[in-house]
């Protein structure tokens, strides 16, 4: 890497993930990850609306390489011990973008 790509990397890890400031620890599969969560950018995405109230929600993002392999839409995957159902995973520039669904049981 050069450049552009290294500036890249180090504002990835030294101040987007930056635990002082956005981010927070997760267990993903079982592995610790910083993640931030955005729940604005969800809301934003689903046009302002309120999601159910027998539905949770979460938009956050991560560093790709801290990630297990991507997963397409529909998939499983759990978040501090809970499964949560993809509804969306990008992945750019080392970074990934994860939407996620959990049905809450009452």
């Amino acid at each position: 890497m050069s450049g552009f790509k290294d500036q890249v990397e180090r504002d990835i890890k030294g101040v987007f993930l930056d635990l002082d400031f956005f981010g927070e620890w997760y267990t993903i599969e079982g592995k610790q990850v910083c993640i931030v969560v955005d729940n604005d950018e969800l809301k934003a995405r689903q046009g302002g609306q309120d999601i159910a109230v027998a539905e949770s929600a979460t938009l956050f993002y991560a560093q790709t390489a801290d990630l297990p392999r991507r997963r397409a839409a529909g998939e499983n995957l759990n978040v501090n011990g809970r499964e949560c159902l993809i509804d969306d995973w990008k992945e750019d520039m080392g970074m990934s973008t994860i939407v996620l669904r959990e049905n809450i049981v009452a």
